[in-house]
């Protein structure tokens, strides 16, 4: 789904494919307003931004092809040219647009001066009036990547500023997603009003305590960056029980039960991905593998369980091999929690 809203005055409505959209009746809006607003709040992490820092004094001007238009140098200070982090676009931003519908596209340089397209946002139609206007989506960005514009015709227009030391470029035409092409031109000393927010992915630092019983509901705090906007945290693949976002940098996580001893990683998922596995967002699973007993001495038994983090329960003894274990409870190969005691039946002469 995407969203718009107009700076100044408010107005917001669905965008879509098509003109006719902006007539739709106003209960539908009020609905697509409470959808869009539902998004926001839910991409209110922590966000940086890519593309132009959207300077006064720029004059709508016509693309004059169906092509894409991209920033190539903006000398700002502050202004990110590429994403500095890899995650998720939620919101992009034009100054003075008409016509349309227009997408945002995700350009990703290859190292020789091309560029491939990596992803393309759902169209989107500015409201009458020009002016800065907003556009929510959720389009997946890797760190080094740039940002551009597609029109849907030639006489749709952006906002053009004159900047010393800026440049745009376009590719003619647009290229499709997954494609690799080379820039078509571009014009020195100007930049595209084109800017957009990027909700970095999150990232696991440390997770406190870093072990807990197999039955689950061990308490984790869970450390890292961008943790504000998590919709989700797994201990390996099991969801947690519950978990509370705190802050952009803490999560406090249940832990659920496991049906195995063994470490697994914590991660944590948010509009802009899921974290990636670090050596220290591991959780350890304690727990007693009861095993195999039947036939051993009692001595080596007690060692067994000893290793396996059981405990010797009950020993209850009847006539049979004497000093072996002749039954025992549980069965071997459950995994309870660390310590269980086993109980034993032992043979007497």
């Amino acid at each position: 789904m995407e969203c718009r809203q107009r700076h100044g005055d408010g107005a917001s409505a669905i965008s879509g494919t098509r003109h006719g959209m902006l007539g739709l009746l106003g209960v539908l809006a009020v609905a697509a307003m409470s959808a869009c607003a539902l998004l926001a709040t839910a991409a209110q992490a922590s966000t940086v931004t890519v593309g132009s820092v959207l300077p006064t004094g720029s004059v709508a001007t016509e693309f004059k092809q169906v092509r894409t238009f991209f920033n190539a140098a903006l000398p700002e200070k502050g202004a990110n040219l590429t994403s500095p982090v890899t995650g998720a676009i939620v919101r992009w931003r034009m100054q003075d647009p008409a016509g349309g519908p227009f997408a945002l596209r995700v350009l990703r340089p290859n190292g020789t001066g091309g560029y491939m397209a990596a992803g393309t946002s759902n169209p989107v139609t500015p409201a009458a009036g020009g002016g800065l206007q907003t556009f929510t989506t959720l389009l997946p960005v890797q760190a080094g990547d740039l940002i551009g514009v597609d029109p849907t015709n030639a006489t749709d227009k952006i906002g053009i500023a004159t900047v010393p030391g800026a440049s745009f470029g376009f590719i003619f035409p647009p290229p499709f997603d997954g494609s690799t092409v080379a820039p078509s031109g571009g014009f020195p000393g100007e930049e595209v009003e084109l800017s957009a927010e990027v909700q970095p992915a999150p990232a696991i630092t440390s997770i406190t305590p870093d072990f807990g019983s197999v039955v689950g509901g061990t308490s984790v705090k869970i450390t890292g960056t961008n943790l504000g906007g998590a919709s989700a945290v797994k201990f390996g693949d099991v969801p947690a029980t519950s978990f509370k976002a705190e802050t952009e940098t803490q999560i406090t996580a249940i832990a659920p039960a496991s049906v195995k001893v063994g470490s697994v990683d914590v991660t944590a998922t948010s509009l802009a991905g899921t974290s990636p596995t670090v050596k220290n967002d591991l959780f350890f699973y304690e727990g007693c593998v009861v095993p195999k007993l039947k036939g051993k001495k009692v001595k080596a038994a007690k060692k067994a369980l000893g290793r396996a983090d059981c405990k010797v329960g009950k020993i209850t003894r009847r006539k049979g091999k004497p000093g072996k274990v002749l039954k025992q409870n549980p069965k071997a190969g459950k995994v309870l929690a660390p310590r269980t005691k086993v109980k034993l039946t032992v043979g007497k002469s």
